[in-house]
């Protein structure tokens, strides 16, 4: 009889511990479940970055100055000494060159003595002009003779005027026996040497001024007005990350015969003593008066039946649907002119399927 209480109290226990371990078992499984995050789904997004509808143009120039001058000397005569070379810095009023001095010292010479004779025979002339007119005075001359006497004075003033403005002249051709440089710039040839004879006018050193540089480029007919109305941008190959704003100055009224292209001047005002004559330059035309566009894939683009519109991820991983105004499609993109904001990243695969209270996460590549 006692074996019955016993069992019946074994089973008892037995049932208790069990439903105990089942208990602790389910609370262990309700502690995983709430622990585990909710999956974010992975997505490849396209930035949208607008731009000209028309895309720019660039060309390959040459740096050059915009005032290159053929310096040469005002008399002719015998190059007595060269006094730069190809490359050198010159300043306002330094010596290039100077000619053999002997003739011109000569020609001041006589021009002097030529003035003393003059100034001699004004003298003579005023005295008997003064002469005349006292004789004239008294009764004792004719009017021919005071006439006379009045011509030869004029004559000898006006002659005493030639000598003075010839003293003058040789002067001048004296101080033109040196070549000075009329500007700062720096000299790219010399076309004389010591002992050659040049004629006056002939170019002698050519020096090319520091004032302002610009970029010279060769434009294609069908963007001659682009050249006229758009922007323009020079970026040197030794500097490819600094940019210069350029402005055009000239363009050539007739094409090339052989290349067909236009020669356009482009004067770089920012450019400073960094930019060597010469250097190899990029300028790049853009078109101010096409609109602005974003160029986004094709498989990005939603349309529910009301309106184009763009999934919009933020930093936190949330998406939001924003409408777009399409301009445009093309082959694998569509440009559009408005509805998202520059920079900001745009689904571009599986917006179809894609839920908007979901979180997201950015990925550079999906991984199947």
């Amino acid at each position: 009889m006692l074996v019955r209480p016993i069992l019946s109290n074994y089973f008892r226990l037995l049932a208790g511990a069990s439903l105990a371990f089942v208990a602790i078992a389910l609370a262990g499984c309700n502690e995983k479940v709430a622990e585990k995050p909710v999956p974010s789904r992975p997505v490849l997004v396209a930035t949208a970055h607008y731009e000209a509808e028309t895309p720019a143009r660039s060309f390959v120039g040459t740096v050059r100055p915009r005032i290159e001058a053929d310096m040469g000397f005002r008399v002719p005569g015998k190059v007595a000494k060269r006094l730069v070379e190809v490359g050198q810095t010159v300043e306002v009023g330094q010596p290039l060159a100077t000619l053999d001095e002997i003739d011109l010292k000569l020609q001041a010479e006589q021009a002097v003595a030529e003035f003393t004779a003059a100034t001699g025979v004004v003298a003579q002339a005023v005295a008997a002009e003064t002469r005349a007119k006292d004789l004239k005075a008294k009764g004792w001359t004719t009017d021919a003779a005071l006439d006379s006497a009045k011509a030869a004075a004029d004559e000898a003033r006006a002659r005493l005027n030639r000598a003075e403005r010839s003293v003058d002249l040789t002067k001048n051709s004296l101080s033109y026996a040196t070549l000075l440089a009329d500007a700062r710039g720096v000299v790219t040839a010399t076309l004389v040497e010591p002992g050659q004879v040049v004629a006056a006018g002939q170019t002698a050193i050519r020096v090319a001024r520091f004032a302002e540089k610009e970029a010279v480029v060769a434009i294609p007919e069908t963007l001659v007005d682009r050249a006229k109305t758009g922007s323009a941008t020079v970026t040197l190959w030794s500097e490819p990350n600094r940019k210069y704003e350029a402005k055009l100055r000239e363009i050539s009224p007739s094409a090339d015969p052989a290349t067909r292209t236009y020669l356009a001047k482009f004067s770089l005002p920012g450019a400073g003593d960094n930019v060597e004559l010469g250097m190899t330059a990029t300028l790049t035309l853009c078109d101010q008066k096409t609109a602005r566009v974003a160029r986004l894939p094709l498989s990005a683009l939603y349309n529910a039946g009301d309106k184009p519109s763009f999934y919009v991820v933020d930093d936190a991983g949330d998406v939001s649907l924003k409408p777009v105004t399409v301009k445009a499609y093309e082959s694998g993109d569509v440009v559009i002119s408005g509805g998202v904001d520059e920079g900001a990243k745009v689904v571009a695969l599986g917006v179809q399927k894609l839920d908007p209270s979901q979180k997201v996460r950015v990925v550079s590549s999906l991984s199947f």
